[in-house]
């Protein structure tokens, strides 16, 4: 017998459950995009214990940033690279038949005045739809990325993240956090960067700030400046006059306790040059540490060489070469500021960041150590 309402209104309707959400594949491919002021990167990877296994990469030189700075445009030969680029992306997608992706546009696209209409033409052109992020998330993502290089022994750190068209800072204090948990702690800010009454055990992000200064922009700034030693001391000391804001900034910090992360080609290729390296070594290169010291060397070798030297340096690479002096002076101005013997060198970025971001809110990621 149907029951009936106390109040005369007839039966009480059916109640039908809700089917439970299906819960997230462990093993399916996830995918992530940087599109950035020089070149356009993109990852495909599969979760794989507390970390990932990558399926496919791809990497293009797009030059969003070249005659930005003059124009505030992005000139359609550069419009035309990237649409060719993510044409490759998306079928490299299709491919690994990816449905979890992410696809972010940086500096370049949010100085622009021309920005969103690039992101519009790669929709309609590719079905690709790549969203412009903030400083702060782009900070945020980069943080992320380097959980795995941190130190269960850091107590204080700085994550460096130089850009072509602007370079991230992120302070955090890790020195409530309990040792082993520290490189966990620092993944948790995929839920996004939290206050100063931040509750135990989370990392606590003191400070961050988004200079509007990277490789490509610096250089732009000083292109005027023909003495090579000249230009360079110049550029260092203007990107040192926008930390001055930056609220940890400080002449004398500790190094006890205290770690920098740096992530950028700028950081790779100084490490590889200070490894001697030949042909670059992702795994050689990637969690390295250098002092201070070693990295004013490798400074010196490049002011030595001259411009023509810089070219013909195979470890410094075509690519590379026009912007290694303007990222030298911006990582010069951080270790003249914070000199430590713990710079770690990070070959990841956003499209890590990224990853690890889409992955842990899908909790396909297992909470064990890196």
């Amino acid at each position: 017998m149907t029951p009936k309402r106390p109040d005369g209104a007839g039966a009480f309707p059916k109640v039908v459950e809700s089917p439970a959400p299906t819960p997230p594949d462990p093993v399916a491919p996830y995918a992530a995009l940087d599109l950035g002021t020089n070149s356009c990167r993109m990852l495909v990877a599969q979760p794989k214990g507390s970390q990932f296994h990558v399926l496919d990469s791809f990497s293009k030189s797009v030059q969003l940033g070249h005659g930005l700075e003059a124009s505030g445009r992005i000139s359609p030969a550069a419009f035309a690279r990237t649409v060719q680029a993510m044409h490759i992306c998306r079928k490299k997608f299709a491919r690994h038949n990816v449905t979890r992706m992410r696809l972010v546009a940086t500096e370049a696209c949010r100085r622009a005045r021309n920005g969103q209409e690039l992101i519009d033409k790669v929709r309609r052109e590719t079905g690709l739809a790549l969203e412009i992020i903030t400083p702060k998330e782009e900070a945020r993502l980069a943080v992320v990325s380097c959980a795995p290089l941190v130190s269960t022994n850091t107590e204080q750190l700085l994550v460096v993240d130089i850009g072509g068209g602007s370079t991230e800072l992120v302070w955090i204090d890790l020195s409530r956090v309990p040792r082993p948990d520290r490189p966990r702690a620092i993944m948790r800010l995929h839920k996004g960067f939290r206050s100063d009454n931040t509750p135990f055990p989370h990392a606590k992000v003191v400070d961050w700030i988004s200079v509007p200064l990277g490789v490509a922009t610096l250089k732009d700034q000083f292109a005027d400046v023909e003495d090579d030693s000249g230009r360079f001391a110049l550029m260092s000391c203007f990107f040192e006059e926008h930390l001055a804001d930056f609220k940890p900034y400080q002449s004398d910090q500790a190094r006890a306790g205290f770690q920098i992360v740096g992530t950028s080609g700028t950081v790779t290729t100084v490490a590889a040059s200070h490894l001697g390296l030949r042909r670059y070594d992702r795994t050689k290169v990637d969690g390295l540490r250098m002092s201070t010291d070693q990295i004013d060397a490798v400074i010196r070798s490049y002011l030595t060489m001259g411009d023509a030297g810089r070219r013909a340096d195979p470890r410094i690479g075509r690519d590379r070469q026009a912007l290694i002096m303007s990222g030298a002076a911006i990582l010069q101005a951080l270790m003249r500021a914070w000199p430590t013997d713990r710079l770690s060198v990070a070959d990841r970025g956003l499209r890590e960041g990224l990853l690890y971001a889409q992955m842990s809110a899908d909790g396909v990621l297992e909470d064990g150590p890196f």
